[in-house]
């Protein structure tokens, strides 16, 4: 497996590209507070929207705040919110779905009818109903697109579970009296999950734009959080100013492409189809 990580750095340069996109937003996130010039809240407003400078680097807001230091520091925000939704629903939608396929019968019936229920609704309108109930908040935002999410993991894994459990091994498992529970952590899931991995991969970035899309709409985190949704929503009212609200939009940008990248490079090298290239 290492040695096919390798070759795939160097023969798929987009999933290289990926990578270096998605660790750099990382890296500047965790050291944003050795990178960051300026502190992120700090207004002035005999500095609102300077363009971008030496002093500047991305320029200034409506309330004077350093552009480059709010970008830095919301990487951490969006970051978190993308990647912990994407592992809890992650989790979540797993398993949810390997005890589906695996059980089938009127469990599979009822669990995939509920999670179908949610995947009704249009998951922006969804996500935005349960923030605004909740209340807007960082955590209330990530909770709804937990719940909007998960339904989609579990199934991808119930569809995968239903052929991996008609394999000759689980069967064997079985006939040695193995448990249910037993061969469903050591036999079926283990032998399923790659699939879910690559779509949690290429989900961070989905997420983060899904994220950014309800702080846009008002419905993240509070002001005055440096969230990148959030400051591209504060630039709307400024289109002759392109900084305010272009390079947080490129942020997002470029940490969702980052993340596609990656998840398409890991689909090649965890698919058996296309593995044989590496």
């Amino acid at each position: 497996m290492i040695r096919s990580i390798k070759k795939m750095f160097k023969s798929n340069y987009l999933f290289t590209l990926g990578v270096v996109i998605c660790l750099a937003w990382i890296l500047l996130a965790i050291l944003a507070p050795v990178i960051a010039p300026y502190d992120p809240i700090a207004q002035d407003l005999t500095l609102r929207l300077q363009a971008p400078s030496a002093e500047h680097l991305f320029g200034t807001d409506n309330f004077g705040r350093d552009i480059f230091s709010r970008v830095i520091y919301g990487g951490r925000y969006s970051l978190l919110a993308g990647c912990l939704t994407v592992v809890i629903a992650g989790v979540i939608g797993t398993f949810y779905g390997a005890i589906a396929g695996y059980v089938g019968g009127w469990v599979d019936n009822v669990m995939m009818r509920l999670s179908e229920m949610i995947l009704s609704f249009p998951s922006l309108i969804l996500a935005m109903i349960i923030n605004a109930v909740m209340g807007s908040n960082l955590f209330n935002t990530m909770f709804a697109l937990v719940i909007v999410a998960w339904p989609t993991y579990a199934r991808l894994m119930r569809s995968v579970v239903l052929s991996v459990k008609e394999n000759e091994y689980v069967t064997a498992s079985e006939a040695l009296g193995a448990s249910r529970l037993r061969i469903l952590l050591k036999e079926v899931i283990p032998n399923s999950i790659s699939s879910v991995l690559i779509m949690a991969t290429t989900d961070i970035g989905n997420q983060i734009l899904m994220f950014s899309t309800l702080s846009f709409l008002g419905l993240g985190s509070a002001p005055p959080t440096p969230e990148w949704g959030m400051m591209v929503s504060d630039g709307v009212g400024y289109f002759n100013k392109f900084w305010v609200a272009g390079f947080p939009g490129l942020a997002i940008f470029t940490m969702a492409v980052g993340a596609n990248f990656i998840g398409d490079g890991l689909r090649d090298l965890l698919d058996p189809k296309l593995r044989k290239q590496f």
